[in-house]
């Protein structure tokens, strides 16, 4: 008996590890979602600024642990780059905690989420239903 008992036990923890380990994933996943939707609001925030700053040739840009000068529009072209590159981590991100999220529900034996998994219509699919309307 006692060694069904360690066997069950053993599987028990293996159940639990793994469910842990999921859902710490899942969470900083979120995290770095967060973090990242903060840096790119920053980089918005820097490309209206430089946007409406017309008055300057040239301006002042951070780049790592340096001040560089550089053209407006150059540094405008810089941050919409940056802008474009921290888009698509976040949307790799989401992309890939929406499986995460299932398996943390098959290891919790629930129905997977519903509409969950819905995806923006496309340009063209809109202009097909806008043109049933």
């Amino acid at each position: 008996m006692d060694t069904d008992s360690s066997a069950i036990g053993s599987q028990l923890l293996d159940y639990v590890i793994e469910l842990e380990g999921v859902a710490e994933e899942i969470l900083a996943d979120r995290r770095e979602i967060i973090d990242l939707d903060r840096q790119r609001n920053k980089t918005r925030e820097a490309v209206r600024a430089l946007q409406k700053n017309k008055s300057n040739t040239k301006t002042w840009l951070c780049a790592g642990n340096m001040f560089i000068k550089v053209e407006t529009k150059k540094a405008i072209n810089m941050l919409n780059k940056d802008f474009d590159v921290i888009e698509n981590e976040i949307s790799k991100l989401r992309s890939t905690l929406k499986p995460k999220v299932n398996k943390l529900r098959d290891l919790e034996k629930k129905d997977d989420l519903k509409g969950f998994n819905l995806s923006p219509l496309t340009p063209s699919e809109l202009n097909s239903v806008e043109s049933l309307l």
